[in-house]
């Protein structure tokens, strides 16, 4: 490790724990009021500068992280120390309470542009602890304003619950969003809440279609649950010289009334979890510590969070919606700031021009149960002709005109994912040969679409790099008829890639909780052979 990245664990490992300066010293003959809201103006304004900075650019972002984390440190040290001569100067308990949640967003946002298990922990135990002592109940039925910001408190809480997999208390803070909103609703007659509840009905949607993943395995890779890494396949030395790892995943999804929260996809809230390890660290055998615990048992936290003996979790750009210039922009950036032994994950999802025949329903909608299960069943026969800009053997939309060759991948009518519009034309398209520049280095490619053959051009395409290609079906397959009621939201091709013995479940209409354990976990020893 470097001594830039000592130095940023240090600043981290004592962010909010009391150990740096308290930003007072010096100040005798100023008052402690005015140092504190000195403090905040100048929180607010580093804080203000880092809120909408992408999830990708981390090597030119770095610094102001850095920036940011250490005036928040002195914030609230400072607030701890002088915590009754502010309070007697007019300090409110929802005024530490926002800095407390400044403070967790900061952690979340850090953790979704690293994918470092701490800073995701460290969210979780800010927002906890807001929760517990209420620094925003005061008041709440008489201020709008603070209403709101419970309101935004408890979204922002349920986004880093969901990702951290703390299901009971996901639901616990859905029940606190649906009761808080009602009551606003009354109390607050002439103001319009409709924006909040939509919130409440898109993470009920969202937990509706997610039921057949929990009380379950987690979706990451756990050293508890999962065979040790020591004992999987791995790529013989005589194969390759090359010591390549995974550092790095774009994950992206663009369809009609898929389903999400905020702005994290059924699809991509999946992978994104599939992509990491499950923190073990001592941590997570003892219950967590709180906010304002001393600076040794925090300090130990963040150390026993992290297990050494795994390899770091690749970084994730998560990217909803995003216009395809957009998209392409992330990409070539991540691709510039690839190390030399990286490896780039892109994940796709998103509907595809259809053919009249195709019995596709809209990848990740569910809106037609039966449609969907048969087009993720189908089976490919794989072409070996690489002259051909599609595999041999698809459907009609999916076959170029007579002619056309590589050079008109972007003809419009070849086959392409859809990101945006179906009638702004090729702008909201994604063609396989958008790719291409990128297999320059190495590059795997999952796309889960009606039209995903259509990347099947890419191999052997490739620019410096072979490309590793995972495809969803698209071909015809044998009848399954299971409880169509029981299905999840999401495409049914994600789920096996990141829950194959959950998809099984799901195809043969049986739900989590009517397995026996013990069999469900003989299932998972079967599945890892």
């Amino acid at each position: 490790m470097s001594q830039h990245q000592h130095q940023h664990q240090h600043q981290h490992q004592q962010h909010g724990h009391g150990n740096s300066s308290g930003g007072g010293s010096g100040n005798a003959n100023i008052p402690v009021s005015e140092v504190y809201w000195s403090l905040v103006d100048k929180a607010d304004k580093k804080f203000s500068k880092i809120r909408d900075l992408p999830f990708y650019e981390r090597q030119r972002y770095d610094t102001y992280f850095y920036k940011v984390f250490k005036v928040y440190t002195q914030l609230w040290k400072f607030q701890q120390e002088n915590r009754q001569k502010l309070v007697e100067s007019g300090l409110k308990r929802w005024e530490i309470g926002e800095i407390a949640s400044r403070i967790a967003q900061l952690y979340f946002g850090q953790y979704m542009r690293t994918s470092e298990a701490s800073y995701l922990s460290e969210s979780y135990i800010f927002y906890e602890a807001i929760l517990t002592r209420e620094y925003f109940k005061e008041g709440l039925c008489q201020d709008l304003n603070l209403a709101n910001k419970q309101l935004r408190f408890l979204a922002r809480f349920l986004m880093v619950c969901l990702v951290f997999n703390k299901r009971e208390m996901v639901n616990q803070l859905v029940s606190q969003l649906k009761s808080l909103v009602d009551e606003c609703k009354r109390t607050f007659q002439d103001t319009d809440f409709k924006e909040w509840k939509l919130v409440v009905q898109e993470i009920n949607r969202f937990l509706k279609a997610d039921t057949a993943f929990m009380n379950t395995r987690p979706l990451r890779y756990s050293l508890a649950l999962d065979p040790n890494t020591d004992s999987l396949p791995r790529v013989a030395a005589s194969i390759t010289n090359r010591n390549l790892r995974l550092r790095d995943a774009i994950l992206s999804s663009y369809h009609h009334n898929e389903v999400k929260f905020s702005e994290l996809t059924l699809d991509t809230f999946r992978m994104l979890q599939c992509l990491e390890w499950e923190p073990s660290g001592s941590f997570y055998q003892s219950p967590g510590t709180k906010l304002g615990a001393s600076a040794h048992t925090r300090t130990n936290h963040s150390q026993d969070i992290v297990d050494h003996t795994l390899p770091p979790n690749p970084r994730k750009a998560v990217l909803y919606r995003p216009s395809v210039t957009h998209f392409v922009a992330v990409l070539a950036t991540i691709c510039e700031e690839l190390p030399p032994d990286g490896v780039l994950l892109l994940y796709l999802s998103a509907s595809g021009r259809r053919s009249p025949i195709s019995l596709s329903a809209g990848v990740g909608a569910f809106s037609d149960a039966t449609e969907n299960i048969t087009r993720n069943l189908q089976t490919v026969a794989i072409s070996s002709d690489e002259t051909s800009c599609i595999t041999s053997g698809s459907l009609s939309d999916d076959v170029p005109p007579s002619g056309q060759g590589k050079g008109d991948c972007m003809h419009h009518r070849s086959p392409c994912l859809q990101f945006g519009n179906r009638n702004n034309g090729g702008s909201n398209c994604i063609y396989p040969c958008d790719l291409l520049p990128f297999t320059r280095r190495p590059l795997v490619l999952i796309v889960d679409s009606d039209s995903s053959l259509a990347f099947e051009a890419i191999h052997g395409a490739e620019k410096g790099e072979p490309a590793a290609l995972l495809l969803s079906p698209r071909s015809l397959a044998p009848t399954v008829v299971p409880d169509f009621s029981r299905c999840p939201g999401g495409s049914l091709f994600t789920v096996f890639l990141t829950a194959p013995l959950q998809a099984f479940c799901i195809l043969l209409g049986f739900s989590s909780s009517e397995i026996h354990m013990v069999c469900k976990n003989e299932a998972f020893s079967l599945l890892m052979l």
